[in-house]
């Protein structure tokens, strides 16, 4: 019988000898959600997510959701951090020049170039819980309850704030198709 990779994520969190394995597995993954967020800041933002799930593997609760979904919620916490030691003058690396916004670097992302600023005021544009779900299953791939455990409000919630945020991106995008602004 096969072991279940869940099974040894959870015990590896709690198990010090084998957390190693767990930044093998989600290095890669959490630092693109920080290199998405704050590029300048991103690998010392890598490190100290590390720093503090390792301190926090007591506390991780796998009744809340998986491993994955604890170090995304570990990882926005460090982000949350970042961005108030930023707006308080605190000795964190700056944000992008004329950036007032974190999600700025969105249109480095987008193909379609042409698009980009457009989809970039949506983003903007929508609830931070709903633009901060959409971002969480889109680029980081969680499904929407993993989401809604980092961000911490109830499967169903995020479901619903999901659809929302998407049906806003599509009403955006067909006003720039007809030309219609609204």
């Amino acid at each position: 019988m096969a072991k279940d990779p869940d099974d040894e994520e959870r015990h590896a969190v709690r198990d010090p000898a084998v957390f190693a394995s767990l930044v093998e597995r989600h290095s890669a993954d959490l630092h693109g959600y920080f290199a998405r967020r704050a590029p300048q800041a991103a690998d010392d933002l890598h490190a100290e997510l590390w720093l503090r799930a390792y301190a926090a593997r007591r506390g991780f609760d796998p009744a809340r959701g998986s491993v994955r979904a604890w170090l995304f919620g570990v990882a926005r916490n460090v982000l949350a951090a970042h961005w108030r030691g930023l707006a308080s003058g605190g000795p964190r690396v700056p944000r992008p020049a004329g950036s007032d916004d974190p999600w700025e670097a969105v249109d480095d992302r987008l193909v379609a170039a042409a698009l980009a600023p457009r989809l970039r005021e949506r983003l903007r544009e929508l609830p931070p819980m709903e633009r901060e779900l959409l971002l969480l299953v889109a680029w980081e791939q969680l499904t929407p309850s993993e989401a809604a455990a980092v961000v911490g409000i109830p499967a169903a919630t995020a479901r619903t704030r999901l659809h929302r945020a998407r049906n806003r991106m599509r009403a955006g995008a067909a006003c720039d198709m007809t030309g219609d602004r609204t």
